[in-house]
């Protein structure tokens, strides 16, 4: 019975090597260098799916994958529904941040009631962040460089994933505002669970004494 996971490229891959290798899984093959977008593992019954990060959820809840890592960011916009979450790996972090235009005065905007223009790729994690404070907004769905925004009037604020701050910094933009800590979590098919217990459930204990240690 063949084990699939779902893993994106880039930062996350990169940071669940070493907990692959803790569950004895090594790929066959480097995603940033492969054209392949099913990779083998040194187990015959073990593969790899190179999806976009913003699919894992959805490949994992549909039964395309049994397992995968995906950033709470993208989990809260998925929903998460019929996803297991059973571990966050505390990897891939950084913050969700509202950010605004240097000259900007933000918080003289919300005291006044204005209501705001607001760009992001994450709509359900600003209308509730925004709802919460009370404050007016209308929502601009983008899916680029978020920094342009605020600098050609598009809108009047960002909220974004905000790692060192340089990309914010090189554009005169500010972070004004923490919306919440996000890393990356296993996700697991609630089906594969239980259908695949024996493969699964040794991964899942080799993630969690990894991250642990």
């Amino acid at each position: 019975m063949t084990l699939t996971i779902a893993l994106s490229k880039g930062r996350i891959f990169e940071e669940t090597l070493p907990l692959l290798a803790a569950a004895g899984i090594s790929p066959a093959e480097d995603p940033e260098s492969s054209r392949k977008l099913i990779i083998g593992t040194n187990h015959p019954d073990v593969r790899l799916v190179i999806v976009r990060a913003s699919d894992v959820p959805t490949y994992v809840q549909y039964g395309a994958a049994d397992l995968g890592i995906a950033g709470r960011d993208v989990l809260i916009e998925h929903g998460g529904a019929g996803l297991y979450q059973p571990l966050d790996l505390n990897i891939a972090k950084c913050r969700m941040m509202v950010a605004v235009a240097g000259e900007y005065d933000y918080e003289a905007a919300v005291k006044k009631g204005a209501r705001l223009q607001v760009a992001t790729k994450y709509p359900q994690i600003a209308r509730e962040h925004f709802a919460r404070k009370g404050v007016h907004v209308d929502i601009i769905k983008l899916y680029g460089s978020m920094e342009l925004a605020p600098l050609v009037g598009l809108a009047d604020a960002i909220v974004d994933l905000v790692s060192t701050g340089g990309t914010l910094r090189a554009n005169n933009l500010v972070a004004v505002e923490h919306i919440l800590d996000i890393s990356s979590r296993l996700v697991v098919n609630q089906a594969a669970l239980k259908l695949k217990y024996d493969s699964i459930q040794p991964v899942l204990d080799a993630f969690a004494r990894a991250v642990t240690a």
